[in-house]
């Protein structure tokens, strides 16, 4: 292990993040890094416990705990501690294709099944981790690492977002020749578009993409297979196919004055403004700039934040989050025990800018909405919600119901739409003939659709769900391509 009772000796630390009123004013990244040294002490807590929870990866509840991937998390938490940096980084990449994007985005499974969590503060897992794979980048460790064979079989996967990122790594290093196809103008799908820059700075995913370029995967961008890319094609051109299509249904929200101007999904939104980000230019789409505006986020989770986060860089004159779930406690419940993943009240980067910008938390719960209003010359002006109190039927299912006289109307100008995924696109199930599941899902029996050839990873398969988890599926996906490419 690390340091012998170090989880004793030095308390859980974090790098402080940017001014919150400060970075409003930018699009820049908005966390730091700690000292090598204090990222060492950091380390140094880990209690290489005999069960390591937090690798373990597994679903209790139906909920996920512990990480998907199965990092080996003590191990290189003892080599960051000894400062064996070049070794810390095999480890980390032995199980993790991607470091430097679950060492920002990830939710962090892993610290809430830290054993050193049941009774202080957990180890700082990802920050440990974020930490190794920068300082590998810093220092020349990340060099192209070309296959030493080639198989002859060619792969096209369809999707290059870290599912389909994830899946091309593998196979690469496998000794295949890989194509990505991207129908968007730059890769790496919800990683470039669906997160936002502060969040996750681009030239973090141009990095590792033009990586991989010298590793010998190629990508094709502005190619929308079914649409000006035939599917029957990659049949036909290569061994073997990989959708990794994302989820890219958004649940609608069927209540009055919900179609038109002024009212747009969360996905849309946030891809018009990296867009701008990226691009420079002046302006922005009227229909998906928050300047100015009251803007009302329908919709919590990580989506939700961004939109939030995003609304207040674009100048916006007030901006609500409404919730239709109860606020979660500020600590565990008897219900929700360690290892389970920890269900309680996070103030997330957004919540602390608006917090910092307005005074008050701009999440509201138990709202339901049931009405946007329009003025007489159509344009969205307000928004109409009831509180509701989730009630337990006699089948066990909690259903909310209306308070009566909670109606409240909030001033808008712009609703964004943040509730989420139904599932995937049509176009290339009808392409390839595909099933689904009862999630709307594309079904697959390790990974292999009904199409022979054809496999599925990610969000396509799973449905919405994690940056990590769909590394997971993309690398399982991979596995799979192989074992039956080496059969044919």
């Amino acid at each position: 292990m690390g340091k012998l009772f170090g989880f004793l000796q030095y308390e859980r630390q974090l790098p402080e993040d940017r001014d919150p009123l400060e970075r409003l004013n930018d699009w820049n990244e908005i966390h730091e890094l700690l000292p090598l040294e204090k990222q060492k002490e950091q380390a140094g807590r880990c209690m290489s416990c005999a069960v390591p929870f937090c690798h373990s990866g597994m679903v209790i509840k139906g909920v996920p705990t512990g990480c998907p991937l199965h990092n080996l998390i003590p191990e290189w938490n003892d080599l960051l501690y000894k400062e064996q940096w070049n070794l810390a980084k095999e480890r980390l990449l032995r199980t993790n294709s991607f470091p430097e994007f679950t060492g920002r985005v990830c939710p962090a499974l892993c610290e809430g099944a830290c054993t050193c969590g049941i009774h202080q503060p957990q180890i700082t897992v990802r920050q440990n981790e974020l930490s190794i794979i920068e300082h590998a980048f810093e220092n020349g460790f990340m060099e192209p690492r070309r296959p030493a064979v080639s198989t002859g079989k060619k792969i096209a996967i369809v999707g290059s977002g870290p599912a389909g990122l994830a899946c091309a790594e593998i196979l690469n290093r496998l000794g295949h020749s890989v194509t990505v196809f991207e129908r968007s103008d730059r890769v790496g799908g919800l990683l470039m578009y669906g997160i936002p820059n502060m969040k996750l700075e681009k030239r973090i995913v141009d990095r590792r993409v033009e990586l991989m370029k010298k590793e010998g995967v190629t990508f094709r961008t502005s190619c929308h297979v079914g649409v000006n890319q035939s599917a029957d094609e990659l049949i036909k051109d290569f061994d073997a196919v990989v959708l990794c299509c994302g989820s890219g249904k958004p649940r609608s929200l069927n209540v009055p004055g919900s179609e038109g101007r002024g009212v747009a999904y969360a996905l849309s939104y946030l891809t018009a403004s990296t867009r701008h980000v990226l691009d420079g230019k002046a302006d922005l789409p009227e229909e998906l700039n928050a300047k100015d505006k009251h803007v009302i986020i329908v919709g919590g989770g990580d989506t939700g934040t961004d939109c939030v986060g995003t609304a207040l860089r674009q100048g916006c004159k007030s901006v609500h989050q409404l919730e239709i779930m109860p606020k979660p406690p500020v600590s565990r419940t008897a219900q929700n025990p360690w290892p389970e993943y920890p269900k309680i009240l996070k103030i997330d980067y957004a919540q602390q800018e608006a917090i910092a910008k307005y005074g008050s938390d701009p999440r509201q719960y138990q709202l339901q909405t049931r009405e946007i209003q329009r003025d007489e010359k159509g344009n969205v002006c307000a928004v109409i919600t009831d509180r509701i109190q989730w009630i337990r039927g006699e089948d066990g299912r909690m259903s909310p119901k209306v308070l009566e006289g909670t109606t409240k109307k909030w001033q808008a100008d712009l609703v964004l739409i943040a509730m989420g995924f139904t599932g995937p696109e049509d176009t290339l199930i009808q392409s390839y003939g595909l099933t689904q599941d009862g999630r709307s899902n594309v079904a697959a029996e390790n990974y292999q659709t009904v199409c022979k050839g054809v496999f599925t990873a990610g969000d396509m398969h799973s449905g919405q769900s994690l940056v990590v988890r769909a590394i997971n599926e993309g690398q399982q996906a991979a596995m799979a391509c192989h074992e039956y490419l080496v059969q044919e």
